[in-house]
């Protein structure tokens, strides 16, 4: 199935001069989400995985699914004040200010080995911020995996060391 053909451009989305690539179409085609799902979590079938993580919120969208095929715990990475208990948090940079994720303080039991799960990799901030926050909790990032990658940020120069998979990869 060629995924691209669910992926939709949107022109000067969400300020001029950018285009976006709106994954909605995809969500709302079962087939095709079920194969996405399928092709990302078949990638990790033998990887060793102990938990999902993703960021906040497009990443659950693929991240849930992928732990119920998985069999694995999911775990959300969160903005301040969303998560009821106890967190670890990471601060970090953004293009235009500075952004904050949290995590349970047991969600990550120490060695785990937490795989990554996004929508798009653009720029690559969030993924490393969610790296070094499962690092800090006491887990082992043992991949990110995307729906899609836009090469032309390079967020990949933000994830060096690290297993990077991505089903449609827009250059």
């Amino acid at each position: 199935m060629n995924l691209r053909e669910y992926i939709r451009d949107v022109p000067d989305f969400p300020k001029p001069g950018v285009l976006f690539k709106d994954i909605t179409p995809l969500l709302t085609n079962p087939d095709a989400f079920a194969f996405a799902v399928a092709e990302l979590s078949g990638h990790y079938l033998t990887s060793g995985v102990d938990a999902i993580a993703a960021a906040e919120a497009r990443g659950f969208l693929f991240a849930a699914p992928m732990a119920l095929q998985l069999r694995k715990p999911l775990i959300p990475l969160r903005k301040p004040g969303k998560l009821p208990y106890t967190t670890h948090s990471f601060k970090y940079d953004l293009e235009y200010g500075s952004a904050e994720l949290h995590v349970h303080t047991d969600a990550i039991p120490a060695g785990s080995r937490v795989l990554l799960v996004d929508d798009v990799l653009a720029t690559g901030g969030t993924m490393a911020a969610a790296c070094r926050l499962v690092e800090h909790a006491g887990g082992i990032v043992v991949g990110c995996a995307f729906l899609m990658e836009l090469a032309f940020l390079n967020g990949r120069a933000q994830l060096v060391g690290r297993e990077v998979f991505s089903l449609i990869t827009y250059t």
